[in-house]
């Protein structure tokens, strides 16, 4: 009787937030809804009550016969009407003493894509994340074109099935590992990013505060959600200047190097932006010098499909 074993080699480990899909609320639990004065009476519920039936629920029937044309006593408990919930008495709100009324906004409005992609950190952040990224997926093709050729020897081999059987667990043990290996390798990768995007958002924080204040801004808005402004009131360029000036680098774990060894260690630097760094140059234009997708997040290890079928 022939065998196969299914090697499996999926990679795809994904980045972004999970979408968790919203679960149907019970019958119990639906919403109520307001009860009009015409129809308080056939509730049989006090003025301003609430009634709480689920949504899909059809009209109140009566309860109906049965086959032997008598009053069914389940049908009669199932059609009563729904319960009247009454509400307590709206409580009655004390004064609030008046405060100070807030200052007139002086608003700006700033792009953070433009600036990322403006700024030399995230630009390092991606060329060497990107790099590993890179290899990783050749590491990936690679390994699968020797599980191909050994597949390949498996099926064109005369052996005892004590020795196919042998050759087939070993070759299955060694996609496991390697499956494993890659997902912990982009997992790293991930991580590191994580860790040194997070520098850079954490000191754009700080820089757009400090820009607004210095324009005497006290409401800054995303560009994006703006449907028109004036370029007086666009920070962009400002922050992107500041940024590269302030933050030039920051610290990427090493290549292999797992941060969340680095955190159990202690070993993060103590400043985010080691060592002294030349100034860039000043941004003279937004969005002039686009950095290849991906500079704001880390990406996946991609390239690797299912690996092939042993059969005996």
């Amino acid at each position: 009787m022939g065998t196969r074993l299914a090697l499996a080699a999926t990679l795809a480990v994904p980045l972004l937030s999970v979408t968790v899909a919203a679960q149907a609320q019970s019958s119990g639990s639906g919403p109520g809804w307001f009860v009009p004065k015409s129809q308080q009476a056939a509730a049989g519920g006090p003025p301003g009550s609430v009634v709480r039936r689920h949504p899909s629920a059809g009209p109140v029937a009566g309860p109906g016969p049965n086959a032997m044309g008598e009053p069914d006593p389940q049908a009669q408990g199932a059609a009563q009407t729904p319960p009247v919930l009454p509400l307590p008495p709206i409580p009655a709100l004390s004064e609030i003493p008046k405060g100070a009324a807030p200052p007139a906004a002086v608003i700006g409005v700033l792009s953070v894509p433009d600036v990322m992609r403006q700024s030399v950190a995230a630009q390092q952040v991606e060329r060497t994340l990107g790099a590993r990224r890179d290899k990783l997926n050749q590491d990936a093709q690679k390994e699968q074109a020797s599980w191909r050729d050994l597949q390949q020897q498996i099926q064109n081999s005369k052996l005892s099935p004590e020795q196919l059987a042998s050759r087939e667990r070993a070759l299955q043990q060694r996609v496991t590992a390697a499956q494993r290996d890659f997902r912990n390798r982009n997992r790293i990768i991930q991580e590191a990013a994580q860790v040194s995007l997070g520098q850079i958002e954490r000191e754009l924080v700080q820089v757009i505060r400090q820009v607004a204040g210095a324009r005497g801004m006290n409401l800054v808005l995303h560009r994006e959600q703006v449907a028109l402004n004036i370029n007086d009131f666009d920070i962009t360029l400002q922050v992107s200047n500041q940024l590269n000036s302030t933050l030039s680098s920051v610290f990427i774990p090493a290549d292999g190097v797992d941060p969340e060894e680095l955190a159990r260690s202690g070993s993060f630097p103590t400043t985010a932006n080691p060592g002294p760094q030349p100034a860039p140059p000043p941004v003279s234009t937004v969005a002039t010098t686009p950095v290849p997708a991906g500079a704001a997040h880390a990406g996946t290890a991609s390239g690797a499909a299912p690996g092939p079928a042993v059969k005996k």
